[in-house]
């Protein structure tokens, strides 16, 4: 179920699925580096104004899914405006600052994002843009990535499946507005 703050920046409202803390696995394969699946920690988070901010976590997990190393982290501000358009400007951990732009599907939440900018420091690896496209199917986020280089054509690198966090906050806060649910439990499946 998607949830609205009460104090979300109403311009931000059809992103509101986003919020909130996910973690989950996907897989990594692009040519010139290893192919690997990954962990992944992401969380969307607001203030009341007019942006969400985004930071991501991930590592390369070995066949019993521990943690094996780091493999990229990134962290950005998205918004929208009134006709649905998405920007998006975001940093990683490997030199690269972009700047994505896209829009929220008709009717489902489901953003496509193409960079618009890429700016590279000196120690990044060759990089010339991307796609992006998240969707939130049955209470999972999903996503996938696509990349180009100067050497490769635009294809998938990653994608992920991301299930909602729950925090022994959040917990309680639940646990605090059951109201009206029946002693027994059975009862409020009838």
């Amino acid at each position: 179920m998607i949830e609205i703050p009460s104090d979300l920046n109403p311009d931000l409202v059809p992103l509101a699925f986003l919020l909130g803390n996910w973690a989950g696995a996907g897989v990594t394969d692009f040519p010139g580096a290893e192919k690997a699946n990954f962990g992944q920690e992401v969380s969307f988070t607001h203030d009341g104004r007019d942006f969400i901010e985004y930071r991501s976590y991930t590592w390369v997990l070995d066949a019993e899914g521990n943690k094996v190393k780091p493999l990229e982290s990134e962290s950005g501000f998205w918004r929208i405006d009134k006709d649905r358009k998405v920007e998006v400007v975001m940093v990683r951990d490997d030199g690269v600052v972009e700047v994505w732009y896209g829009e929220l599907a008709d009717k489902k939440p489901q953003i496509d994002l193409v960079t618009d900018a890429v700016a590279r420091t000196a120690a990044a690896g060759p990089y010339t843009g991307g796609k992006r496209l998240y969707g939130y199917v049955k209470g999972d986020l999903m996503w996938v990535g696509e990349k180009q280089t100067p050497e490769v054509p635009l294809r998938p690198y990653m994608s992920a499946q991301l299930k909602k966090v729950v925090t022994p906050e959040e917990v309680a806060a639940m646990a605090r507005n059951l109201g009206d649910l029946p002693d027994d439990g059975i009862a409020f499946f009838k």
